[in-house]
Formats: C-alpha cells, sequence, structure tokens
C-alpha cells in the first residue's frame, strides 16, 4: 500500500508535467500563428482581410456568363475534347515510362534484393532527388530548353513519377516472401530470373494498384502543366482565361471536362485497384 503513494505522485508529476509542455506548445503555435498572418497579410498585394470578402465575386461572374450563354457548352465540349485527349496522353505515357524506371529502381533499392549491395544507398538517393524536385519546375526548365509543348510536361511527369512509384515499389518489394528466391537460387536460376518468377507475381498487384493510383494524379498534374506552356487542356484553360470576358463559357466547359474525365477515370481505376488486391472481388 505504502509502494502505491510514490507511484502514483509520480504518475500525477508525470501528467501536469506533459498538460504543462502541452499548454506551452499550444501558446506557441497560437503565437506563430498570429504573427505569420500579419508579416503575410502585410507582405500580401492588397489587404487579404478587404479582400476575403470577395473571394467569390470571380466564380459567380464566370458562372453567370456560362448561365447566359448555356447553348454555347455543347460545342466548346467538342471542341476541347483534342486537348483533353493530349493530357490523357501526356499522364498515360507518363506513368508507363515512370513505372518501368520504377520497377527497376525498386529492385534495385532492396536489400535484399539487388544484385551488388553497394547501389542500394545510391539509388534511394537518386529516388529522393526525383521526388524532390515538384513537376512544374522541371517543366519550366525544359520548357526554356526546349520550347512549348507536351514533351517537356511529359518528361517532368515521368522523373518524378519514378520516384515517387519507386519508393511504393521499394517498399512492397522488401515485404515480399523471400523463400522463392530460396528455392530458385537452390536450382541455380540467375538474378533475373529469380526476380521475374519469385518476386514479380507476389508484388504485382500493389504495383499495378500504385501506378493506376499514380496515373489519376498525373491527369491533374498534366493539366496544371498546360498553365505554363506544357500544351494539354491546361494550356486552353489559361488561354480562356486570360480572355477575360466573354469567354468564361469556354472556361466551364474545360472544367467541366476535366471534372467528367477525373471521375471517370477514378470510379474505373478504383475497380481496377479492387480487382487487383483482392483478387477479383470488386467493390
Amino acid at each position: 500500500m505504502t509502494s502505491a503513494l510514490p507511484m502514483t505522485a509520480e504518475y500525477l508529476a508525470l501528467v501536469r508535467r506533459r498538460r504543462l509542455y502541452g499548454g506551452l506548445i499550444l501558446v506557441l503555435f497560437v503565437v506563430l500563428m498570429a504573427s505569420g498572418w500579419r508579416t503575410a497579410d502585410a507582405r500580401n498585394a492588397g489587404s487579404f482581410i478587404d479582400g476575403i470578402a470577395h473571394i467569390f465575386d470571380f466564380p459567380v461572374e464566370i458562372l453567370s456568363e456560362a448561365a447566359r450563354d448555356w447553348r454555347n457548352l455543347p460545342g466548346y465540349l467538342g471542341q476541347y475534347l483534342p486537348s483533353l485527349i493530349e493530357t490523357l496522353n501526356i499522364a498515360a505515357v507518363s506513368t508507363l515510362l515512370g513505372g518501368l524506371f520504377a520497377c527497376l529502381f525498386a529492385v534495385l533499392s532492396a536489400r535484399a534484393l539487388a544484385p551488388v549491395a553497394l547501389i542500394v544507398a545510391p539509388v534511394r538517393r537518386l529516388m529522393d532527388v526525383m521526388r524532390a524536385m515538384p513537376e512544374i519546375v522541371i517543366a519550366l526548365v525544359l520548357i526554356f530548353l526546349l520550347g512549348g509543348g507536351p514533351v517537356p510536361a511529359m518528361i517532368a511527369i515521368t522523373l518524378h513519377t519514378a520516384g515517387a512509384l519507386g519508393k511504393l515499389f521499394s517498399e512492397a518489394s522488401e515485404n515480399a516472401d523471400l523463400k522463392p528466391l530460396e528455392g530458385l537460387a537452390s536450382v541455380g536460376a540467375g538474378w533475373l530470373a529469380r526476380i521475374w518468377f519469385g518476386i514479380l507475381p507476389q508484388v504485382a498487384p500493389n504495383w499495378s494498384s500504385y501506378a493506376l493510383l499514380r496515373f489519376e494524379i498525373n491527369i491533374r498534374a498534366s493539366a496544371i502543366l498546360g498553365f505554363v506552356g506544357a500544351g494539354g487542356i491546361g494550356y486552353d484553360l489559361r488561354t480562356t482565361l486570360q480572355w477575360g470576358q466573354g469567354r468564361y463559357d469556354q472556361v466551364v466547359a474545360i472544367f467541366a471536362l476535366l471534372f467528367l474525365t477525373i471521375v471517370v477515370v477514378d470510379a474505373l481505376s478504383d475497380r481496377a485497384r479492387m480487382r487487383l488486391v483482392k483478387g477479383g472481388q470488386a467493390a
């Protein structure tokens, strides 16, 4: 009974210290947020507080003009369909190429699978660099070197996809069962045969699921890169926004195409991922 009292006192003291530290951290967070808010508002081009009341003025102007000229929307949907197809092509090619590089990086960066242990760390650092560089930065550099068009967007998204998927593929590979590798090695199979027959059948569903998810992300990325001159429907969206009034019905048509495409691709890829991961039991 006497030994329990010191333990209770120590526990209560620990709780008080944690509450004190939590309160101090909360106060520090509030102070930093307040100071950061004031600094951001002071550096903003115009007062944020005064402008927040007009945040919906521009969307309302766009939607009202589109509602007025709604009869033009079906024609614009067909007009911008080729640009949408170009955006989808950029995303698909980038996902395919990035996924192929990611497969190689995943095998070379997994400690239990790499043919030479010394290449594991360099390959991992390479993937870190590829993930750290935003697609828009890479695209801007490539546009300066190669000119505008879909090629800079494709290269930029491919590099980022290879780094991101390589990390996910590598983690899935390291969780694979190594017993098939041991069995293949015992009968004299080479390194490539061990990977092809011992690892790929195990990780293929997860790899495919990750690749489909990345394809959805790359559709959005390719549309965004169009704003910097990298082609696709994003370039048309930037052009129509720059023209201003009189073109807002086209802006709504482009947004509608993007929204419908993302919804359809998301639904199809979600069903495909469920089948891959759960062995055909789609939701």
